[in-house]
């Protein structure tokens, strides 16, 4: 967003992090807010948060917890912090609210916000769902934006998903941390040139895809081969064919190093029977 504070001093612009309900976990919103980062994270509605302790007893240790709050049991609700509703043109009402100052148990001074959004127009189905919820770290997003921002997820997974199987991301096989780091750069340079290769106006449409829409990445790599060849390269031509000299005398490479597998468990030994 152009008039939120960056969040790093190498940021042009503060980081918004938007992801779907597996990442409201508290590690992950612990991880984000010492880097800095907002987030608009999808939340379950059966998560348990606990609002500020109130003290009631003057004996006794002091509570950790304040009363519960959860989605999906409005009778732990309560009265909103902050609402605000909207009525499109259509005729389909929009109604957000926002909890302040929520915990999780696993991370008592982690401050979160709680967002409700609710939306006549959705299908009432899994995967439009009438009822959202969401959880923030900080009020970077107003709350007439929550809608508008989480849309622009939709467009990263794509995004994703084109790095991944177009451009083989997670394809290519190495064997260490700073191999794969380089390949990521190689990867995003490679991006970066399919983006800026649109302005030529040179790509290959399927027969089901609208040429009105702006052109894609995707569709500009389909003609790169033909666009590389009239804009040429300052690399050398490759050497012809041949026998390769092969190693030198007396050379013996290390063993490649090997790394135990990681699992989600451990394995316990087996118990000797009897």
């Amino acid at each position: 967003m152009p008039n939120c504070k960056p969040s790093s001093p190498s940021l042009a612009r503060r980081v918004i992090l938007l992801a779907d309900r597996w990442y409201g976990t508290p590690t992950f919103l612990r991880a984000c807010s010492e880097l800095g980062y907002s987030v608009l994270i999808r939340l379950k509605s059966n998560r348990k948060l606990y609002r500020v302790p109130v003290r009631r007893h003057k004996r006794g240790a002091p509570p950790k917890d304040g009363p519960l709050f959860q989605g999906k049991r409005p009778e732990t609700h309560g009265q909103a912090d902050e609402v605000w509703s909207e009525q499109p043109p259509e005729g389909r009402h929009v109604h957000i609210s926002r909890w302040n100052h929520l915990h999780f148990q696993q991370d008592r001074e982690l401050d979160l916000s709680v967002i409700r959004v609710e939306r006549e127009a959705a299908k009432g189905t899994k995967r439009d769902p009438r009822v959202s919820w969401f959880v923030m770290l900080d009020e970077s997003v107003p709350l007439p934006q929550i809608e508008k921002q989480y849309r622009r997820r939709f467009s990263q997974e794509h995004g994703y998903r084109f790095l991944k199987q177009d451009l083989l991301w997670t394809r290519v096989h190495v064997r260490t941390p700073a191999q794969f780091e380089r390949w990521s750069w190689l990867v995003v340079l490679v991006f970066n040139q399919l983006y800026l290769a649109r302005q030529l106006g040179q790509a290959l449409h399927r027969p089901w895809e609208s040429t009105d829409r702006p052109v894609t990445p995707q569709q500009v790599r389909r003609v790169m081969p033909t666009i590389l060849l009239q804009v040429g390269t300052p690399a050398r031509p490759c050497q012809p064919r041949g026998k390769s000299p092969g190693r030198a005398k007396g050379f013996r490479p290390e063993p490649a190093p090997r790394f135990p597998v990681v699992r989600k468990t451990l394995k316990e030994p087996l118990k000797a029977s009897g």
